[in-house]
């Protein structure tokens, strides 16, 4: 059975990966609505297999499986849908919603410890989570701060131009200027 989860979530986070790689990309490529509502529909039904998979457990054994079918659902929607949006914002949600969702199963696997050993499990579940949602803000200002900096340097860029046309008149001036703000 854990060979099967396994296989399943694996297939589920790869019909992400083009998600994926759209974040890896600095979230410059976008997918279609119609490849995000196929994802979507796609991980629905891996979910479906996989928590049905879960069934066949017992106990804690089973709370896992279903967390780890949860996260791997939630990864590849999340992921589709912040491709499909292609802004730093949907990026930093779906981040943040994987960290959760992670989190979650982080914690059911600290449930089958006792003590201090559970403590420290959960401690270290709590910690990652944190991590994992502190560099989904930090890389969502760093890609804001990216596209500060490239709208202010085509701004520069279209004064200078602007700047050129100040030696012409007439005509000349206007397609000058005409030209320069078309760089926007």
């Amino acid at each position: 059975m854990k060979k099967t989860l396994s296989m399943l979530v694996i297939a589920s986070a790869s019909f992400g990966f083009m998600a994926t790689a759209a974040h890896a990309d600095h979230h410059m490529t976008k997918i279609t609505k119609a490849e995000y509502d196929a994802t979507k529909k796609r991980a629905d039904a891996d979910e479906k297999v996989a928590k049905a998979e879960c069934d066949k457990a017992s106990g804690n054994a089973k709370d896992i499986c279903q967390a780890e079918a949860k996260a791997a659902h939630t990864k590849t929607v999340a992921e589709a849908e912040a491709a499909y949006k292609g802004t730093p914002k949907a990026w930093e949600s779906a981040r943040k919603d994987i960290a959760d969702a992670n989190h979650k199963v982080a914690k059911e696997k600290c449930d089958d410890l006792s003590g201090n050993a559970k403590d420290v499990c959960e401690k270290e579940a709590k910690a990652t989570h944190e991590a994992a949602v502190a560099d989904a803000k930090k890389d969502k200002k760093v890609t804001d701060a990216k596209k500060d900096a490239a709208d202010d340097k085509k701004d520069a860029m279209i004064k200078a131009e602007k700047e050129k046309c100040d030696a012409l008149s007439g005509e000349a001036k206007s397609r000058c200027v005409g030209a320069a703000n078309d760089k926007r």
